[in-house]
């Protein structure tokens, strides 16, 4: 079975920054693509980020380009996403989601993904 776990959620004011943070574990599974999504309260869960992992490419969502960044950690099994210039329309749930199997070009739908972290609260005040 495979776990991500999502770390370093927190409160911070507009204009801060945070860093997220997803670690795998459980049996070794072979990742394609790495994404971060998000839900705020009373709307759907959108894509914020993605990493093709093998070529290491990253896809960003517009409102989040120039703003947010997706990286990895080989060695600690660990995703991150640095999230600057924080906005209070970025508060949300953030989830971390991985694919296991070849991927289509396609990284910003839900269903492209096999596994979801639990998620990690964001909050962003004015």
């Amino acid at each position: 079975q495979v776990q991500l776990v999502e770390s370093g959620g927190g409160l911070v004011q507009a204009g801060g920054s945070l860093r997220l943070s997803c670690a795998a574990s459980g049996r070794t599974f072979s990742r394609y693509l790495m994404g971060w999504f998000r839900q705020a309260p009373g709307k759907e869960r959108e894509v914020v980020a993605a990493m093709a992992w093998s070529s290491g490419i990253t896809f960003y969502a517009d409102s989040v380009k120039g703003r947010f960044t997706i990286s990895r950690d080989n060695a600690k099994n660990t995703v991150y996403l640095q999230m600057n210039s924080l906005r209070p329309e970025d508060t949300a749930v953030y989830y971390c989601a991985a694919r296991e199997t070849p991927w289509r070009n396609i990284w910003s739908r839900e269903s492209e993904y096999d596994y979801w972290g639990q998620g990690t609260q964001v909050t962003v005040s004015s």
